[in-house]
């Protein structure tokens, strides 16, 4: 667990790459504060300020589990998508880590209306009902569309209603979810590299987000975060 900003912290952060941003180019205007110079063309995050965010962004994610608030995860890059999933079901979250649906928050009844039509072919599947009611040729296209939805609703088939926040891995390859989030005026804790824009996240983490070995260190640090929180 992160104690604050101390040497030990900063070093952990540095051990797993977190320190390696975009190269200059790529940089967003609002990421200057937060860079301390480059390597070669690689520009080099402040560590210091990323513990800083981590720590805020670790007490916001108690706060939301011990008022019992739902956090989805959602970080669909190839690289960390396996992370992303395993963080949210360590805490029962819900989670998008394949590629975003749109209307997922601002459209969210329309998606719970699938979400409810996909748990209804499962437990008619389940119980035998579906090969009782149907001719094969039937239950051939109503499992081509239990498939599709549940590639569509992975991770999201818990969602009782919109998300009280969203987690965010890289804000720049999500910003569908973002938009909405945003729209919605629900908070989003993000890890963002220097191409992201740090106003679209309510609780920036200014971090290498490409690299697995910082997004893992990271998510574990906000799911234990969460972990006390719903133990309180």
């Amino acid at each position: 667990m992160m104690t604050g900003n101390s040497v030990a912290d900063v070093k952990r952060l540095f051990d797993a790459g977190a320190h390696f941003a975009q190269v200059k180019s790529r940089r967003h205007p609002s990421m200057k504060p937060f860079l301390v110079g480059a390597k070669g063309r690689q520009e080099i995050i402040d560590l210091a300020k990323t513990g800083e965010q981590l720590e805020a962004a670790a007490a916001v994610m108690a706060a939301l589990a011990k008022e019992g608030k739902t956090v989805l995860f959602v970080g669909g890059k190839v690289e960390v998508a396996e992370f992303v999933k395993a963080a949210a079901e360590s805490v029962g979250a819900p989670y998008v880590a394949t590629r975003w649906l749109g209307g997922t928050i601002s459209n969210w009844s329309e998606i719970k209306k699938r979400v409810g039509r996909l748990a209804e072919l499962e437990e008619k599947a389940a119980t035998g009902a579906l090969a009782k009611q149907h001719t094969k040729l039937e239950l051939v296209k109503i499992e081509r569309e239990k498939k599709r939805l549940e590639e569509r609703l992975d991770g999201i088939t818990t969602l009782t209603k919109r998300p009280d926040a969203l987690l965010v891995v890289d804000t720049k390859r999500e910003k569908h979810a973002v938009k909405e989030a945003n729209d919605a005026g629900i908070p989003v804790i993000a890890i963002m590299s220097s191409d992201c824009d740090l106003s679209e996240a309510a609780y920036p983490i200014v971090a290498n987000d490409a690299s697995r070995e910082t997004v893992k260190l990271i998510l574990a640090e906000l799911t234990e975060a969460f972990q006390r929180g719903q133990a309180a």
